[in-house]
């Protein structure tokens, strides 16, 4: 294997285009001269496109989690009464965030490798007249699982006034977003998923609705994470602390990509790839984690019962240069995530099934090679060509 040879296939960081590594090599410039003001509009309608939102996207120097705890700081005060949806470790770490505001935090938990139910929601709400807001993982990273967000909002309408507050940091960009027609409140991404960036940036777009709280809200403490100043300063295209330049002179060029292929098509780019990936395992008879109608289209993650997929996927890195994800929390050692999303093809599918069988053949567990690659091939024809 080539020393400094990598196939990185975690589901964030991900891996970057050419043209947008060559966009972060420009020279830095002012970041309150024209050039920056001139960049940052050229970058705000692409953003809003892909949030589905006629609202402004703010942008923020820090990780998703950054966002998220943006989310909370701004929205709710402490005491509140609030509803953290939890599939998943992304979901546990939204309702750290608000026990560590001093939130009253009511947590309803699922399965792990299972999708919210929106009715279940609903009644919990009903019962609980003074919850405030309610956060939830649109694509929960650490199971694979896309949560049905559209069906949430629907059923929170129906029932409570609360915020409706989205982490879409692994699925923005590369799943269906339509902020605006799902009524969702405030929504989140980070840099390093679909949008084919290094970490660094946190995006939050926010509806009026919940603008109109925010600019009330005077009780909890926060400065740098303060959603108002953001708001203030993109309306006038600037940022009111320094911004990470290099990340938003890669940003135009990665949004511009996006453009480019059409978000129609980015999205049937990465059902595709969710499908081939399943569809390999399945051959393989390699059991997910999570079932069809719940899988997501950026992540999937393989829960195999009888080898060790640590030892798989350490095999597959010191063989091939293969980066997979391991499990989180009390999947450790249980699961390994393949992440199929951002600056990714169905060609990078095919390699990636092609070494992991090589991977079970030298740890004894795959007899007769091609099986899974030829799953994802026919399901590439199938979605792609409509050949079979």
């Amino acid at each position: 294997m080539l020393k400094d040879y990598q196939l990185l296939r975690i589901p964030g960081p991900t891996p970057i285009p050419p043209s947008v590594q060559l966009a972060m090599t420009k020279p830095i410039i002012g970041h309150r001269d024209q050039e920056t003001k001139d960049l940052l509009k050229r970058i705000k309608p692409s953003l809003k496109k892909i949030f589905g939102t006629k609202e402004e996207v703010v942008i923020l120097a820090g990780s998703g989690t950054a966002g998220m705890e943006a989310a909370v700081v701004n929205t709710v005060s402490p005491g509140d009464e609030v509803l953290v949806v939890v599939t998943g470790s992304f979901g546990d770490r939204f309702a750290k965030i608000c026990e560590a505001y001093n939130l009253h935090v009511h947590k309803l938990e699922y399965d792990w490798g299972k999708a919210l139910n929106p009715e279940e929601i609903k009644t919990y709400l009903t019962k609980h007249p003074m919850i405030k807001a309610v956060f939830a993982t649109h694509c929960e990273t650490s199971t694979s699982v896309l949560n049905p967000i559209h069906k949430l909002s629907a059923s929170i309408k129906e029932v409570s006034d609360a915020l409706i507050i989205v982490d879409g940091v692994s699925s923005v960009g590369g799943v269906e977003m339509k902020m605006d027609e799902w009524q969702i409140d405030v929504c989140i991404t980070g840099s390093q998923k679909a949008l084919m960036l290094p970490p660094g940036l946190a995006f939050v777009a926010t509806s009026q609705r919940a603008w109109t709280i925010i600019e009330k809200n005077n009780q909890s403490s926060h400065f740098y994470l303060d959603l108002r100043k953001y708001q203030n300063n993109i309306q006038q295209d600037s940022t009111p602390f320094t911004p990470a330049l290099s990340l938003l002179f890669g940003l135009e060029q990665s949004l511009q990509l996006m453009e480019e292929e059409g978000l129609h098509n980015i999205i049937k780019r990465h059902k595709t790839m969710k499908n081939m990936t399943r569809n390999a395992f399945k051959a393989l008879g390699i059991p997910l984690l999570t079932n069809d109608k719940d899988a997501s289209p950026t992540v999937t993650a393989v829960k195999p019962t009888d080898f060790d997929p640590d030892r798989l996927r350490k095999i597959l890195k010191e063989k091939f240069g293969l980066v997979l994800a391991g499990g989180q929390n009390h999947l450790k050692r249980k699961i390994f995530r393949f992440g199929h999303m951002g600056y990714c093809t169905p060609a990078d599918v095919l390699q990636t099934i092609s070494c992991i069988e090589l991977g079970l053949a030298n740890i004894g567990k795959l007899y007769s090679l091609g099986i899974g690659v030829n799953a994802a091939q026919v399901t590439y024809l199938q979605e792609e060509f409509h050949e079979i």
